[in-house]
């Protein structure tokens, strides 16, 4: 088995805010579903810092069921491709780079509870397909 062209991350972080919900038209001309949020990951060797991920997941992925479960604050576990995602900063006019991960699969750690604001540990949470 050859590893080539492989693209496989796996990041953790902290829901920066509640999923959006856009739909878009794909070449086909068919519409689809696609969720978008941003992740923040702690950086590696400087565990104060830390880093954004934009993530884009689309309906049909295995990651769309975990979507009801997807709020501000929660600790999520995220497996899917990356790409770089280059931008100019508004703030200074500096070039930046971003990273952008189309996520196929998600994994909960920590979910927040509308209700309360607190938390619910995953083993009580039920995700169906």
């Amino acid at each position: 088995m050859s590893s080539a062209g492989l693209n496989k991350w796996i990041v953790s972080g902290n829901l920066a805010a509640d999923v959006q919900l856009k739909s878009v038209e794909l070449r086909s001309g068919e519409q689809a579903q696609v969720a978008n949020a941003t992740l923040y990951a702690r950086g590696v060797r400087d565990r104060e810092s830390s880093f954004t991920v934009s993530l884009n997941i689309w309906q049909k992925s295995s990651a769309w069921r975990a979507l009801p479960y997807l709020k501000k604050g929660s600790l999520i576990i995220c497996t899917g491709s990356v790409e770089p995602s280059p931008y100019v900063s508004n703030s200074d006019g500096q070039p930046r780079a971003g990273l952008k991960m189309t996520v196929l699969d998600i994994d909960l750690d920590r979910v927040r509870n509308d209700e309360s604001e607190s938390e619910v540990e995953p083993e009580k949470v039920s995700i169906e397909a």
